[in-house]
């Protein structure tokens, strides 16, 4: 679980300051006092009694989630957390750990396991109290599968087979506050800046420390960035996307919160939304290209633009998407393929057909997506059609094998593969 921290107003509190009356803004610069994935693999990051829930939104009372942690606010904030994977742990597989104090708790599908509250040395023998951070590493990326403890510059390697300890000597990495796992990758995270390192000899490589706020969260306005500073960023976010799709020219559009990623050829551009599609300002639900033209869905509302340098809002637009498409709003990705006039738009589980050529158009169900039970972002390209799920995306052959595929297809990294990114 991830812990975020607080306005800058907040950071002169002590941990039990930060109370249910607290208001906390996850793009104001915050210290993270925990940070873990949960077994679905969603992010959480905790400040105080509160957290985040993914990569946007507001902050939570724990207890909400985790009553029991309730009982022991005496104790502070939690100071570290992760989720277990541990072949040779069983009992302990996909259990999220969270530490205070001298004291740690086990949840396993969000209710607290028998007996627990434990004491850290009963459970995990020879890791001292009051920790800082706590990072799980499964086999291979350990030799066995390990948990990672952070206690100011002491490191400790707790081997879940034999329970043996080692201690360990990270000299190129800060002290860090939280730690988490996400995407295959190990992060630190110290202040409001966070550094990727190797969680075997803690080396930390490429341009590090990098700013929280411009990978793991959505923050409109942020900074004062050069154009080479948002394009990295849009590449390398693990904020996941909003839509994407790319043009008749075969130009690719990923949008996510306040900004966009555009790619042509060798080509890269980043920018606010706003400033390409000012008429849109910010945060879309779906975009499909349809015969020069850029079909941009927010909320009940359709927007269109003419693809151009610079792009051009057709007039009479925004227009209720029921008008345009012949179906209610929301939805959560749409698409249409080559030489074809049909824009497959998916809500849910559910693809529906519209025929882009019809006078009314009006939705027919084309049938359901039963790999995923909500996707991000679709769209469909020479190589077939491409869904996005977090950092992930998923290409089939044709809309029908996506509908009808009984394997599921191999996974992708979004911004490693898709967008280039080189860490």
């Amino acid at each position: 679980m991830r812990l975020i921290q607080t306005l800058t107003l907040l950071y002169t509190q002590t941990p039990h300051e930060l109370h249910h009356g607290a208001k906390l803004d996850r793009c104001a610069g915050m210290e993270f006092d925990a940070v873990a994935v949960n077994e679905e693999g969603i992010p959480y990051f905790f400040k105080g009694d509160h957290f985040f829930k993914g990569f946007h939104g507001k902050a939570e009372l724990s207890n909400e989630t985790f009553p029991e942690l309730d009982d022991y606010h005496h104790l502070g904030h939690v100071n570290a957390a992760f989720c277990m994977h541990s072949e040779d742990s069983p009992d302990h597989h996909d259990h999220q750990f969270f530490f205070l104090d001298n004291k740690v708790f086990s949840y396993y599908e969000h209710k607290l396991e028998k007996d627990y509250p434990k004491d850290i040395s009963e459970v995990f023998p020879g890791i001292p109290d009051h920790l800082d951070a706590a990072v799980e590493c499964p086999k291979p990326d350990c030799t066995d599968d390990t948990v990672i403890f952070f206690k100011g510059d002491e490191i400790y390697h707790f081997n879940m087979k034999t329970k043996k300890v080692d201690e360990k000597e990270f000299k190129s990495m800060p002290n860090c506050t939280g730690a988490f796992r996400y995407m295959d990758h190990y992060y630190c995270f110290h202040g409001h800046q966070f550094s990727k390192f190797d969680p075997v000899t803690g080396e930390v490589h490429g341009k590090y420390p990098k700013e929280t706020r411009d990978y793991f969260m959505r923050c409109p306005h942020f900074g004062q960035k050069s154009t080479d500073d948002h394009i990295e960023r849009e590449q390398c976010s693990r904020v996941h996307l909003d839509a994407i799709t790319s043009d008749d020219d075969g130009s690719l559009y990923a949008f996510r919160g306040h900004h966009f990623l555009s790619i042509t050829g060798d080509k890269f551009h980043s920018d606010t939304i706003e400033s390409a599609f000012k008429e849109l300002h910010s945060e879309v639900d779906a975009v499909f290209s349809y015969e020069g033209h850029l079909y941009m869905i927010k909320d009940n509302e359709v927007f269109v633009y003419k693809v151009g340098e610079p792009h051009t809002h057709l007039e009479g637009y925004p227009k209720p998407l029921k008008e345009v498409l012949g179906i209610e709003g929301p939805v959560d990705a749409a698409f249409v393929c080559a030489d074809h006039h049909i824009a497959h738009v998916i809500k849910g589980q559910t693809v529906y057909n519209v025929d882009m050529k019809a006078t009314p158009r009006a939705p027919a169900k084309e049938g359901s997506i039963t790999h995923f039970k909500k996707i991000d972002a679709a769209m469909c390209g020479p190589k077939g059609v491409t869904v996005v799920i977090g950092n992930h995306y998923y290409l089939y052959a044709s809309p029908m094998i996506m509908m009808m595929a009984k394997i599921m297809p191999e996974q992708h990294r979004v911004s490693q593969e898709l967008f280039g990114c080189d860490h």
